[in-house]
Formats: C-alpha cells, sequence, structure tokens
C-alpha cells in the first residue's frame, strides 16, 4: 500500500489536548517521562492501577473510589477493578444543570426539538418517579423498542439511576428479532413508539407491539411513545399499556435519587448481532462502561464541555450507547433518526451545519456512499465547527479516507475506530496528537494491551493476524445472560488463547504504530491456505465506479476454498466478460493473485444487519445449503434468496 499522509496535528493543537494534560498529570505523579502517544500507552498497560486510577481523577468520576485499583489484574476473566467502588452511571451523565442545550433532536419528518440540561433532568426525575411506581428495583431489566430520539435517553439515564438494567433496540426490527432479544432477557417495563419515519415513509407499529408485549410474561407496564400522533390508540387496545404521556402525568420533576452502587454494577444488556443463531445477551457494567467512555470521549476523541456531539446510530448499535455516554463530558447530543439519505444525502450535512455540530460520527458505508454519489460537503456546507469526523461499523477504505480530506473537510482529525458490541467500545481508535495516514486507524486505547498474534499465538508486526488483548481492561462484560457457568461467554473470546481475549477481528499492526482491520477472522478466506480478509477485496472494486458495493465470500470447492465475489452494480451496468477481466485486474494489480475471486457474480441486493454491517457469514451458509439461524437480524433478510442455488457457483 502507497504510505499517504493525510493530516497532521499543528503544535497548538497538540498543546491544547486533553490527552497532552493528561499525560503530564502522568509524568508529575510517576516520575515517568511520557514524551509521546506511544510512551503513554505502553506506561497505561504497565502500570494499569496507576492509569485508570488517574482517569478517575482527571475525568471527575462521581462516586467513592474505595481503596483498591485492580483485584486478580492477571485473571482474564477475573479481574476486578475498582473492586470497593460505589457510584451511579445516572449521576455521573447528569452532573450538569441549566439552560444550555444537553439534547437536539431532529426527525426525517423535520421536528427539531431541544432540551436543556434542566429539561433533561425533569424528565429522568419523572421517568424514575414512574419506574419506582411500577415497582422497579435493582437488577430488573427495562426493554425499549425505540427511536433515536430525546425520550429514549431520558428512560435509560432513569433506568440507571435506580440500578436496573437498560435494553434496547431499533423499531425497524421484526417481531422475532425483538422476542429473541428481549424474550431472553425477561423484562418488567416495555417502551415503544407509536412509529418511526424512514425514506419519507410513515411507518406504524402498533401491531408489533402487541404481538411482542403478548409474549413477554414478565412484563408490567408497556409505555407507548407518541411520535406519530397515534400513541393512544396504539395503546388502547393493550394489556397494562399506556401513553408515556398518561404515565407520567401524575409526576413533577424533582431531586433525582441516585442509587451507589458497585462498578460491577449491571448496566447494560447489549446483543450480538445474531446472524449465526439466537442472539447472545453481553452484559456490561456501569463502572466499566462509564470509566472506559470517558477515557475515550476525553483523550481520544477530545471531548469538551460544550461540544456538539453527533454519532449517527440507531438504538441497535452500540454506538448509541457510546454516544449518549457524551453527557459525562459535559456534550451537547445531536440525535438525528431516519435515513441519511433522505430526502437526499446532504441532511446530516445540513444537521451538521445548522446546529454547529464539533463531533461528527458516522459509519464507513456512509462515507462511500457519499463518495459514490458524486457529493462534495465541501464545496456545499460550512463545516467549519467540525474538529473530528468518526467512521465505524466496517474497515473504512483508503478511498474512504482520502475522500474525507477531499470531499468533505481538508483541516479535520479523521478518527477511524474499531471495536465492538462485545466491549461497548474501541480497541483501536483515533489519537489526536497523531498524524493520519490513509487507510490506518491511528493507535491503540489507552489501557489496553491490544496486539496481532498469529495462529502459534506469537506477536507480530506488519503481518496479519488476530486481533487480542493480552490484559483485562475495565470494559470486558460482566458475562453473558443466563450463561451462569461462563461457558458461553469463555467459548467467545477465551477459548483460542487461554486467558487472553481473542476478539475475532483480522488484524495488522502498520509501521506508524496503526491499525487496519482487514475484516471479521470468522469470514477470512483461505484459498491454498493463505488467509486473506474480505476488506482487502473490497478495498479495491468498490473503487470503482460501474460497483455501488461487494460482498465477498470462501466457497467449500474440490477440497480447497475459492473466492466468490457478489457484486451490486450501478444503474444501467451490465456484468459481461470486459467488466469482469476489469475487476479480476484491478484485484490482482491492487491486492495480489491470490485475491483474485474464482467466480464473479452481479446481485440485486446484498444483505445486512440492523446496523449496516454486510452478512458474508449468512450468505456464505446460503451458498452451502445451511439455514441461516436468524434472519431476524437482518434489515433485508430476502436479499439472502438471491444467493440460493446459484447456477455458477454449482460447477
Amino acid at each position: 500500500m502507497v504510505e499517504n499522509l493525510l493530516w497532521s496535528p499543528s503544535e497548538s493543537q497538540i498543546e491544547e489536548a486533553a490527552i497532552t494534560a493528561f499525560s503530564r498529570q502522568a509524568s508529575a505523579r510517576t516520575g515517568v517521562s511520557l514524551a509521546d502517544f506511544d510512551a503513554l500507552h505502553a506506561w497505561s498497560i504497565e502500570d494499569r492501577e496507576g492509569f485508570w486510577n488517574l482517569v478517575w481523577d482527571f475525568c471527575g468520576i462521581a462516586g467513592e473510589k474505595g481503596e483498591r485499583i485492580l483485584a486478580d489484574g492477571d485473571l482474564m476473566p477475573g479481574a476486578a477493578f475498582f473492586p470497593d467502588a460505589k457510584l451511579n452511571f445516572a449521576e455521573n451523565l447528569l452532573r450538569k444543570g441549566g439552560d444550555e442545550e444537553a439534547i437536539v433532536f431532529q426527525g426525517e419528518d423535520n421536528i427539531t426539538r431541544r432540551w436543556t440540561w434542566d429539561e433533561l433532568r425533569a424528565q429522568v426525575s419523572r421517568m424514575q418517579q414512574l419506574f419506582v411506581s411500577l415497582g422497579v428495583k435493582q437488577g430488573d431489566r427495562i426493554a425499549a423498542m425505540m427511536p433515536n430520539m430525546p425520550e429514549t435517553v431520558a428512560a435509560m439515564l432513569a433506568t440507571a439511576s435506580l440500578g436496573a438494567i437498560w435494553s434496547s433496540c431499533s423499531p425497524d426490527f421484526g417481531e422475532q428479532g425483538v422476542l429473541d432479544r428481549f424474550g431472553q432477557i425477561e423484562p418488567v417495563v416495555f417502551l415503544a413508539p407509536d412509529g418511526y419515519w424512514y425514506a419519507g415513509k410513515r411507518i406504524d407499529v402498533s401491531a408489533k407491539i402487541a404481538t411482542v408485549a403478548g409474549q413477554m410474561p414478565t412484563l408490567r407496564k408497556v409505555l407507548v411513545v407518541d411520535y406519530l400522533g397515534t400513541a393512544e390508540q396504539a395503546a388502547a387496545g393493550l394489556a397494562n399499556a399506556e401513553t408515556l404521556d398518561q404515565a407520567l402525568a401524575p409526576f413533577a420533576a424533582a431531586d433525582i435519587s441516585y442509587a451507589q452502587l458497585p462498578f460491577s454494577h449491571p448496566l447494560y444488556i447489549l446483543f450480538s448481532s445474531g446472524t449465526t443463531g439466537i442472539p447472545k445477551c453481553i452484559v456490561h457494567s456501569a463502572g466499566g462502561t462509564l470509566l472506559q467512555h470517558v477515557k475515550e470521549h476525553r483523550l481520544h476523541a477530545g471531548l469538551m464541555e460544550g461540544d456538539r456531539l453527533f454519532y449517527f446510530t440507531t438504538c441497535g448499535w452500540m454506538m448509541w450507547n457510546w454516544l449518549v455516554s457524551g453527557l459525562a463530558s459535559g456534550a451537547t447530543l445531536l440525535l438525528y433518526d431516519g435515513s441519511p439519505f433522505h430526502p437526499d444525502g446532504n441532511v446530516i450535512f445540513d444537521l451538521a451545519q445548522r446546529e454547529k455540530m464539533t463531533y461528527f460520527g458516522t459509519s464507513a458505508k456512509f462515507i462511500d456512499s457519499v463518495r459514490k454519489a458524486g457529493l462534495r460537503p465541501i464545496e456545499t456546507h460550512d463545516l467549519s465547527s467540525v474538529r473530528t469526523v468518526s467512521s465505524t461499523g466496517s474497515p473504512l477504505s483508503p478511498e474512504g479516507f482520502d475522500f474525507v480530506y477531499d470531499g468533505i473537510k481538508k483541516d479535520v482529525h479523521l478518527a477511524s475506530i474499531s471495536g465492538g458490541t462485545d466491549i461497548v467500545s474501541c480497541f483501536v481508535l483515533g489519537v489526536p496528537t497523531k498524524p493520519v495516514w490513509s487507510g490506518e486507524i491511528q493507535g491503540p486505547g489507552l489501557g489496553l494491551a491490544v496486539d496481532v498474534w498469529d495462529d502459534d499465538g506469537k506477536p507480530v508486526r506488519q503481518e496479519k493476524g488476530e486481533l487480542v488483548c493480552t490484559k483485562p481492561f475495565p470494559a470486558m462484560p460482566i458475562g453473558f445472560w443466563n450463561d451462569p457457568d461462563g461457558v458461553k461467554y469463555h467459548a467467545a473470546y477465551f477459548e483460542r488463547f487461554d486467558n487472553i481475549w481473542c476478539h475475532g477481528d483480522f488484524a495488522e499492526w502498520t509501521r506508524h504504530g496503526g491499525m487496519i482491520i482487514h475484516g471479521r477472522s470468522d469470514a477470512t478466506l483461505n484459498p491454498g491456505g493463505v488467509r486473506i480478509g474480505t476488506a482487502e477485496i473490497y478495498n479495491q472494486v468498490e473503487q470503482m465506479p460501474e460497483i455501488v458495493e461487494a460482498l465477498c465470500i470462501g466457497q467449500t470447492w474440490d477440497d480447497d476454498v475459492r473466492v466468490v465475489l457478489f457484486v451490486r452494480l450501478a444503474e444501467g451496468i451490465v456484468l459481461n466478460d470486459d467488466l469482469e477481466k476489469r475487476i479480476r485486474n484491478k484485484i490482482r494489480t491492487g491486492a495480489s493473485p491470490r485475491h483474485v475471486p474464482a467466480r464473479i457474480i452481479a446481485v440485486q441486493d446484498i444483505p445486512r444487519t440492523k446496523s449496516g454491517k454486510i452478512t458474508e457469514l449468512a450468505v456464505r451458509d446460503v451458498v452451502h445449503g445451511r439455514s441461516v439461524k436468524n434472519k431476524e437480524a437482518l434489515a433485508n433478510p430476502e436479499a439472502l434468496d438471491l444467493y440460493a442455488n446459484i447456477p455458477a457457483l454449482q460447477s
């Protein structure tokens, strides 16, 4: 890969960065010279107690820290961070008050709503009182099938204030998809909207609420949130249901009571994508989530009080949880719900300009779609307020990196980040004091002993291997729900290498200390026994204007694996011999001869999860004649039918 330096922070940007102030405090405390990020990172994993102790103090965590910082620090799983601490997650997100904006919400229906910090606190107070009146206690589950709107944030904070456990998905999930998730955790309260907007369509979900609620016998109350103006009708025919407005009517805003709970008290249940079976219920702790998020926001994202933080996400993706934690840094949350391409691809850039967004978070797919649509926000929008553009969801291609600087904004910190639902945060992410190189994530997260290992468990540099974390960290899950002996949890992360977190990403260190993610390990291709990351192929073919997007699998064939490439073509384009030849040549010259597919097949659609990730494993199962266990996890499950019994794959 040709190295291309895209951006470097100025001396003043480095000097003013919170990570620089943090590094100086670490040096003052320890007497260790921490001249740059690499030195700071090395110290943060060598002295995890000193590092996480300083994170607590530097970020001003509200709560009792306790005497011990880390117990059983060599056990993974089994280590305990801040085992004597007491805190409340919601209290740490609601310390700010006043009439500054805490949340700005824009729906696809072009309705903009604004809540001040005082209004947010008032809503949380009233919701807390409502939940108490319903008998909600510590450890109870509150489930939400909600749009990304202010009421969702308030309900989560009210849940956390009591020590109950929050779990959410988006209202576009099918009935079975909702039940596959919430049915496992037995919630006592269920929040849902009367409907939502997407791609210009007004979508009523009242029938879905009735079906889902009717199959969750533990529910004491169904709360229908008004979005379309039909909440009363949606709630009318349901047992134990009323609108949220009706339920809140008896309660006036008062002081919020915050239960002081152990660091490891459960906060969230998140779900794996579930395309290979029923979703895993991943339980995250209040303390681990809080500490990891404020570290990432303050030190890696450079988030400051008064910043205006945006991430394009739904409530079914862990980036929603990450976004909401921005309140702990005093940032204003900019929430958007709907299609990012309705009525056209400018809607998010319009929001950024109007609301003076400072942190612009989105997906690699969105950036690529903007590029392919021929949009150039750099010429059409005033994005002077934007300091950081962040990308996640799938690996951002070098062309995506280049387009951000060419087509969106020249002087901006581009932070490609990667982690996952498993840790509700990032293993590798942006570093505001380091340069940005095309195609590379800047560095590992502070406090995380991230490495790349080969199949024999040996560290490798500038070679592809398994992404691992070799020491425990606070954001590790508490475990999985309904996994009392921890067998499923252990199998998910610790089976490959003993006492080592194996994340399931195929990765490579760069010579700059950055990282390239080549795709999921279980989706890597093995033609002739050589492991190839699917992202390496996508990075080549998706440069071609004829190809909108691609999906690649390995098909078992003739005692080996052959590479099969599916392409969704631009309108009016036909996959003929000439285009096939050019695709193969592009891959051969841009990647290697081993990457060249044995078969190239045009398809009308590519299946993806609700959070927008393409589903290579599900397609691989269909091609091999295996059933896909949980189609409800997909946004477009009907697309899988396009991959069954393809004649070209039978010979």
